[in-house]
C-alpha cells in the first residue's frame, strides 16, 4: 500500500502511548503496522526517570519494522537523565514519521539502562 497523502488526509487523531520500561531490553515504544494506509506523525518522545535518587541512562530507536525489529537507528544513545527529572527526545519542533513500509511497518524502541526506572510518554498523530 502507498503512504497517505498527507496533504489530502482524511482522519487525523491525536494519541498519547505510556510505557513504564520494566527490563533492560528493547521495548518498543510506538508501532505503525504494515499495510494499513497510515503515517503517525510523532510530536513528543519523552523519558522519564523515576528513580528517586540516581540518574540513569536509556537509549531511543527508530525501526524499520515492528516490535523494535529489523534495523535500528539510535535518535539518542544512553542519554543519561537525572533522578525525577525528565529528557525530550522528539519535540513538535522536530516531528519524526512512522511510515507504514509495506509489510514489515515501523517501530520506536527504549532501552533503560537499569530496569523500572523510565517511563515513556509518546504523543502522536494518526493519519489516514
Amino acid at each position: 500500500m502507498a503512504e497517505p497523502n498527507i496533504a489530502a488526509l482524511t482522519t487525523m487523531t491525536g494519541k498519547v502511548n505510556v510505557t513504564s520500561l520494566t527490563t533492560t531490553s528493547a521495548t518498543s515504544i510506538l508501532n505503525n503496522a504494515g499495510s494499513n494506509n497510515k503515517v503517525l506523525k510523532v510530536n513528543l518522545v519523552r523519558l522519564i526517570n523515576v528513580d528517586g535518587s540516581a540518574a540513569r541512562t536509556c537509549t531511543v530507536s527508530y525501526h524499520n519494522a515492528t516490535n523494535a525489529g529489523g534495523t535500528a537507528t539510535e535518535l539518542v544513545q544512553l542519554k543519561s537523565v537525572n533522578n525525577n527529572d525528565f529528557f525530550d527526545v522528539v519535540t513538535k519542533d522536530a516531528p519524526i514519521y512512522l511510515e507504514e513500509n509495506g509489510s514489515t511497518g515501523t517501530s520506536l524502541s527504549a532501552t533503560a539502562g537499569t530496569a523500572n526506572d523510565f517511563k515513556v510518554i509518546v504523543s502522536y498523530e494518526e493519519i489516514s
